[in-house]
């Protein structure tokens, strides 16, 4: 599948997606020394990786902090350029875009129909293609499952504009030039960042337990619809330790004492999880549900 951008000017250069075959290496390394030549090896594979991402961009909404960062500096390093994005840390955004070559932040209120729109028009009018989609922005509510009456319909609504619409919009909008950027060897990829409160009867309410299922759900539909061009899946952590979670006293307690693993996850290890789908090419379609094990038990 040829790449043809009608947003990126005619003198830019497509990306062909292509795993380079690294040149011979010079006999400096002892066959007697397995260990060190195993680092080399690695090193390769890594240069490889990040020379067939090289051009191609990564947007990941709620990216100044938590998962989204984590995410996005995994990206880069595996050679993606990368956007930023958030609705109100402007200030951050724009420091870290500063750190990363070729960065590029932009902002945007998900809640708002307007503005999520604009945000894919700036990066495809700036970037000229898109080939990856983390849809990590979301939002939350602290309300206890037997409180119903202060689950209130502005509080769904809320919710759902921002944890199921505005991921909607997103993928809609940027739908084109996923397809234009996407090739047989390198499906265009699409992960939603949901929660393991979308797989199990569990959650800080029901209102965001639901909003997580219906993105579950909504992945796994996409993923049918959108194939074989656009790769859709999901990664369903459960505590991952940021600074929004923690004062989260119960769920730290619960996840030390019942998850196999005696921990949160640290937002770098939900990053590796993206690099891993977005890597694979084949992989459409998963919800990874990522919470050390506590479905387990």
């Amino acid at each position: 599948m040829q790449s043809h951008n009608k947003w990126q000017q005619p003198t830019a250069k497509s990306v062909t997606c292509f795993y380079k075959t690294p040149a011979k290496q010079p006999p400096i390394l002892s066959a007697t020394v397995p260990g060190v030549r195993l680092i080399n090896q690695m090193e390769m594979a890594l240069s490889s990786h990040q020379e067939k991402n090289k051009g191609r961009v990564a947007l990941i909404t709620g990216s100044t902090s938590g998962i989204g960062k984590a995410i996005a500096q995994q990206l880069a390093e595996d050679g993606f350029t990368v956007v930023f994005h958030s609705r109100s840390s402007v200030t951050e955004g724009e420091n870290l875009a500063r750190t990363i070559p070729n960065a590029t932040y932009f902002q945007a209120d998900l809640s708002e129909q307007i503005q999520t729109k604009r945000l894919i028009a700036e990066v495809l009018l700036h970037h000229g293609r898109l080939d990856v989609l983390v849809n990590n922005a979301g939002i939350n509510a602290m309300i206890p499952h037997g409180s119903l009456k202060d689950a209130t319909a502005e509080i769904w609504r809320d919710l759902y504009e921002v944890n199921v619409i505005a991921p909607w919009t997103l993928i809609s909008e940027a739908e084109q030039a996923l397809r234009e950027s996407s090739t047989s060897e390198c499906p265009s990829s699409i992960i939603n960042i949901s929660s393991h409160a979308g797989v199990r009867p569990k959650g800080a309410s029901i209102p965001y337990a639901a909003s997580k299922s219906a993105l579950n759900h909504m992945t796994q539909l996409l993923a049918l619809t959108l194939s074989p061009d656009i790769r859709v899946n999901a990664i369903a952590p459960g505590l991952v330790d940021t600074p929004m979670t923690e004062s989260w006293v119960e769920a730290q307690k619960l996840w030390k004492e019942k998850s196999p693993m005696k921990r949160g996850a640290k937002p770098n290890e939900i990053a590796h999880t993206a690099s891993m789908l977005i890597s694979s090419s084949y992989l459409t379609g998963e919800i990874i549900l990522s919470d050390g094990g506590l479905n387990l038990t």
